[in-house]
């Protein structure tokens, strides 16, 4: 399972009524394949996955791993705040063709670092996919420490993490447990730089939904080791980063769609949509910007 490089967290578009736009979807992968993305994930954070009925994530997933044809890995979001339950989603997601499954530390309830560690066991040997771990404390209200880490590592269903935490000291930390058959992945566009020079495999990101090719240069420098050339694509992708952060995700990111002909950008209650106003005209500004960067550019 080769996972690493520019990875996108896809966002799910909805129609007008707030059905899946499949068509859309379409597009938004397309766009993705033709960027140089290197791995997709569905129904993550910011794929809104628990805002969809299991009917709808398994159209999602299905319809993906069928128009991606395999040029890609395809990454199925299957946390869930119980195990039993995160099990049963992962077997879901195998059945469905998914190559490996993204498994967020369970949210809400705060478990141990010992219940975690119990957790992750249980989907890597009950779930029949290849396991990347997900630590996003902001979100989770709970945080998978190193060290519970380097224990999970040696299950060999557990391939990998996604940290998001930007602090130095979490990403020195995780790349002392990189290993050829284990892989840090940032999980934070900001940082997403920083942590692939010193050892990231990858970032699976959020600004790549918007600006594919952009955001597979800033991997590309960053693997080779061109410190230059990486903080060149990052401080091009800095004004779109920031519009970016002026709701919680996926709302900004879903407000750049209709500007690429993408789809709408309507999330699900209680998400909503991004007020029009100075930061609708920031994200809208900075994706014009980074298009005519790229136009110069070729």
């Amino acid at each position: 399972m080769d996972i690493r490089g520019s990875i996108c967290a896809l966002v799910t578009p909805f129609a007008v009524d707030g059905v899946l736009d499949l068509p859309a979807f379409g597009r938004l992968i397309d766009f993705q394949l033709a960027g140089g993305t290197q791995a997709l994930v569905v129904a993550g954070s910011t794929g809104e996955a628990h805002m969809l009925e299991h009917d709808e994530f398994d159209r999602l997933l299905a319809f993906a791993i069928e128009r991606v044809g395999g040029r890609v890995p395809v990454i199925a979001g299957t946390g869930e705040a119980g195990t039993a339950k995160t099990v049963a989603q992962t077997r879901r997601a195998h059945a469905l063709g998914a190559d490996a499954a993204l498994v967020v530390v369970p949210y809400y309830v705060r478990p141990t670092q010992e219940g975690l560690r119990r957790h992750y066991l249980e989907v890597a040997e009950h779930g029949h996919l290849p396991v990347v771990l997900y630590n996003v404390p902001s979100r989770t209200g709970c945080d998978l420490l190193p060290v519970t880490v380097a224990e999970l590592r040696d299950h060999p269903a557990i391939i990998g993490i996604k940290e998001a935490l930007a602090a130095r000291e979490r990403i020195l930390a995780l790349t002392e447990l990189v290993r050829e058959d284990f892989v840090y992945l940032s999980g934070d566009d900001g940082s997403a730089g920083e942590a692939m020079l010193a050892g990231a495999a990858g970032t699976i990101s959020v600004v790549a939904n918007l600006v594919p090719e952009a955001f597979r240069a800033l991997c590309d420098a960053a693997t080779v080791g061109d410190r230059a050339a990486t903080f060149r694509c990052h401080a091009a992708m800095e004004p779109l980063l920031r519009a970016l952060d002026c709701a919680p995700n996926p709302i900004a990111v879903k407000a750049g769609l209709p500007v690429l002909g993408l789809g709408l950008g309507v999330p699900r209650l209680p998400l909503v949509e991004l007020e029009d106003g100075p930061d609708r005209v920031r994200l809208h500004q900075a994706l014009s910007s980074l298009a005519s960067l790229a136009t110069a550019a070729g």
